[in-house]
């Protein structure tokens, strides 16, 4: 396995000036630069086949909750709308709300909650590799 460290933290959003002609100024707002997961864990890319990156958007209706479940490869999430309760068994819950962005835990079961009155809305990115399922359905653990 290769264990990748990057500088850990929120970056708030820079103004990058382009000086080609016919370039004007853009905006970019960094969501999320971290080398651990939401539980500190250091993110650990899989190996052994080629890489795959697969992304999905995933709603989640007031009171739903996904069930419980681990991913054994890295997940960045990204909160498009709502509120995300995800519950950690023996290590606890986090809440992430709309524009926040985390590294999933990797190979710990928990299960996301809406517990909000609206839907829940999250953009996750799996970075994965081929033949290795992104997530993987388990017992609630005790």
């Amino acid at each position: 396995m290769i264990t990748v460290s990057i500088r850990a933290g929120l970056a708030a959003g820079i103004l990058i000036s382009s000086a080609g002609p016919g370039n004007a100024q853009e905006e970019v707002r960094d969501l999320l630069r971290t080398g651990k997961t939401v539980l500190e864990q250091p993110i650990v890319y899989p190996t052994g086949a080629p890489a795959e990156v697969t992304s999905a958007i995933i709603t989640i209706e007031p009171g739903g909750e996904r069930g419980w479940h681990k991913h054994d490869v890295p997940l960045f999430g990204y909160i498009l709308d709502g509120e995300l309760t995800i519950d950690f068994g023996p290590q606890g819950q986090r809440v992430f709300r709309k524009g926040e962005a985390l590294v999933e835990a990797i190979g710990v079961p928990h299960n996301g909650r809406n517990l909000g009155s609206e839907p829940v809305c999250i953009l996750a990115v799996f970075m994965g590799k081929q033949g290795t399922p992104d997530t993987v359905m388990v017992s609630q653990p005790k």
